[in-house]
């Protein structure tokens, strides 16, 4: 696959939401050990929205800036926050009906560069940037085809995620348990994962 259709990139914000979905209370539980147990429900209801608007998008720019939005206003918290900052940056990046290689990339890369903006987490701290940051760093190097750019960033996410069980949190509420935070994976990385996974499995 040479280039990303707006078709494809819809049936992968699909996949995303229907997979996030089925692992909601999964992510609930990884919450709850360290928040208050509510990340399966806030991304799957931001997923909602942001796969709600990705129905009716007619372009790129237009589809994320709407998908964004509606993240953004439909759901509340740090999640719909953080997830709209990213389809939000991704919108500034991305036009037109299709996407070369070089366009997927650099749409990634400005939706992690949006969302850096309204956190200050980062790789090693136990969050979902230990599963974003390497999947967009991973799909930078990655040479080949559209399919090679989503699977390199899904396995980094996978690995990212698991990588998180053996960290001590420093961002979050998880951060006052100390040492006690280590010994599970975090569930704003392992949903985030999820979605990455989706993403490969939607054209694979």
């Amino acid at each position: 696959m040479d280039v990303l259709t707006l078709e494809v990139f819809k049936q992968m914000i699909n996949r995303a939401y229907t997979e996030v979905q089925a692992q909601e209370t999964h992510f609930s539980a990884l919450d709850a050990i360290a928040g208050d147990g509510d990340h399966g429900t806030a991304i799957t209801e931001a997923l909602a929205a942001v796969n709600d608007s990705a129905r009716e998008g007619t372009e790129f720019n237009q589809m994320l800036t709407q998908m964004a939005m509606n993240a953004m206003t439909r759901s509340c918290g740090s999640t719909s926050t953080l997830i709209g900052g990213f389809f939000l940056g991704m919108g500034t990046a991305a036009k037109g009906v299709q996407l070369n290689v070089p366009q997927v990339k650099a749409m990634f890369r400005a939706g992690l560069a949006s969302m850096q903006q309204n956190t200050q987490a980062k790789p090693g701290d136990k969050t979902l940037m230990d599963a974003l940051v390497p999947a967009v760093t991973a799909m930078e190097a990655a040479e080949g085809d559209i399919k090679a750019l989503f699977k390199a960033g899904a396995e980094a996410a996978a690995n990212g995620a698991a990588a998180t069980v053996e960290m001590q949190a420093a961002f979050g509420r998880a951060r006052n348990l100390g040492e006690r935070s280590i010994g599970h994976a975090d569930p704003g990385a392992s949903s985030w994962a999820c979605m990455f996974g989706a993403f490969y499995n939607a054209i694979n």
